[in-house]
């Protein structure tokens, strides 16, 4: 499959200001909505730095917020847990359902104050929100994704961010925002652009309904949205924040979930265009919502011996054993192909994957993100109508929860498959507990 023209340009100007990174996101919660304390962070660090077949060095975390879970302003414990093992952090503040960002700004301070140069030399960027301006849009709004922010209120954080960091040992880290692919070329959302060092995208093609969102065709979408976005920033580094395939869980339109297509998105997306080239954070390591069914764990009990071969192969390899693959192709095949996968998923995939959704172009919301105040949790269960990008919505399960009414995750679990036209700053917005709101919301969401 290609690597598009505009994704090799794109990852070039990164490679200026950033090295390309590979991670994977991780929310402030536990399946069973309980939160995260170090040892469960560092028990994925662990895991991710070793797992078995890896095409490179997967030693970076990105964070949706800087609070540990159901507290008000304490330091998220996975800051110790990173300093341990030498994991460089992707730093989140939740945006959305809050009139300010004073307790993430509060939570960080106190850990550079306590950690110091430990803890800011593994700090690589910090992402001001995630999906907010998705699940402010009129489509976001529509698929009850949970309470984003508009434009303006997102500059104004980022604004507040700068000046509290000013002349901290950060001051130069780069600052970003986190939102689905279809935000992006939408005008409306420039000042967003306009503000921030570098832009992350959530990008999931097993979203894209009625854009032939086969597992074959995976690709050629991935090109698609990130070709959009690269386009629609002004030469700002593009950063592949949430992407991946789900191996259980319900049918999207032609997009099917299954252990065999989830390595198949691996190679084609990870290995073909995004590992090594682009800062890439895959979606994900472990299932973390609880209410999404989807699920994208490339690990089973974050083990290091991962659920598929993660061996990055030659491209003429890889089309090659498609071929014969094709062609040899036999009833016999096909029944020891389902079984194996059965027998890959039977903890976690069991009926769902029988299932069909045929709402058009619905983003999952409630990732993995730990955000403090908004939970998207609900919203990423059952994906709703969007078209591929967003985040890991349907099926990552959040569990970034944060403050001391979190509780909710903000993790989109799945991939928050968002529709390429979205309308951003819809003039209302639907409360709902999928995302959560404020401290719940964010630890949700992921």
């Amino acid at each position: 499959m290609r690597v598009s023209a505009t994704l090799t340009a794109s990852a070039l100007a990164v490679g200026v200001s950033a090295k390309n990174y590979l991670g994977f996101n991780s929310g402030a919660t536990l399946a069973d909505r309980s939160a995260k304390f170090k040892a469960d962070f560092k028990a994925e660090f662990v895991t991710a730095q070793g797992l078995k077949n890896a095409p490179g060095d997967f030693n970076a975390v990105r964070l949706y917020t800087n609070i540990q879970a159901y507290s008000t302003n304490d330091p998220i414990q996975a800051f110790e847990a990173a300093i341990e093992t030498e994991t460089s952090i992707l730093l989140g503040v939740w945006c959305s359902g809050t009139d300010n960002i004073d307790d993430e700004i509060t939570a960080l301070k106190t850990a550079i104050s306590t950690y110091g140069s430990d803890f800011t030399d593994l700090i690589i960027g910090v992402s001001i929100g995630s999906e907010d301006l998705y699940r402010n849009s009129k489509t976001g709004v529509e698929n009850d994704s949970g309470v984003g922010a508009d434009p303006d209120v997102l500059v104004s954080f980022i604004k507040d961010f700068k000046k509290a960091f000013a002349s901290s040992a950060i001051s130069d880290v780069p600052i970003g925002h986190v939102d689905t692919w279809d935000v992006w070329p939408n005008s409306t959302n420039s000042a967003v652009i306009d503000a921030v060092d570098f832009v992350g995208v959530d990008e999931y093609p097993y979203y894209e309904n009625d854009k032939g969102n086969t597992i074959d065709n995976a690709g050629a979408l991935f090109d698609k949205a990130y070709d959009a976005t690269v386009a629609a920033v002004g030469g700002k580094p593009v950063w592949v924040t949430e992407t991946g395939w789900p191996y259980s869980g319900k049918t999207w339109d032609e997009a099917v979930p299954s252990v065999k297509n989830a390595q198949q998105y691996w190679q084609d997306v990870g290995c073909d265009r995004l590992f090594n080239k682009v800062p890439t954070f895959w979606y994900n390591l472990r299932d973390s919502n609880p209410d999404n069914t989807m699920k994208f764990a490339i690990t089973n009990d974050l083990s290091t011996t991962p659920r598929f071969d993660l061996t990055c192969k030659a491209k003429s390899e890889t089309t090659t054993s498609k071929a014969v693959s094709t062609k040899t192709k036999t009833t016999e095949s096909s029944k020891s192909t389902d079984a194996e996968d059965s027998k890959s998923t039977d903890s976690e995939s069991s009926d769902d994957s029988t299932e069909t959704e045929t709402s058009s172009f619905s983003k999952p919301t409630g990732t993995d993100s730990n955000t403090t105040a908004t939970e998207t949790e609900d919203a990423s269960s059952t994906p709703t109508g969007s078209s591929g990008s967003g985040s890991s919505g349907s099926d990552s399960g959040s569990d970034s929860s944060s403050g001391s009414d979190s509780g909710s995750s903000t993790e989109t679990t799945g991939a928050s498959s968002t529709p390429s036209t979205v309308d951003s700053g819809a003039s209302t917005l639907k409360m709902i507990s999928v995302g959560g709101i404020a401290a719940v919301v964010a630890a949700l969401v992921l």
